[in-house]
């Protein structure tokens, strides 16, 4: 699975870092980013808390093409 982050909206609050530091990371412009390609199985679920913990509500899974 593919996760995406809205850097219009994110708001770099760093919460999906702190819920998966594996998967996300803040860039120097407090914007949030992904840092894999493709979600790891064991690292679904934590990207599920990262999604309900975004107050801004960037973070989405989008499909694979």
């Amino acid at each position: 699975m593919k996760v995406q982050v809205n850097e219009d909206m994110c708001e770099g609050h760093g919460k999906c870092q702190n819920a998966a530091p594996a998967v996300f990371r803040l860039r120097e412009d407090d914007v949030s980013e992904v840092i894999v390609d493709v979600v790891p199985a064991e690292e679904v679920e934590r990207v599920e808390r990262a999604i309900r913990l975004c107050p801004r509500q960037a973070i989405k899974w989008v499909s694979q093409t």
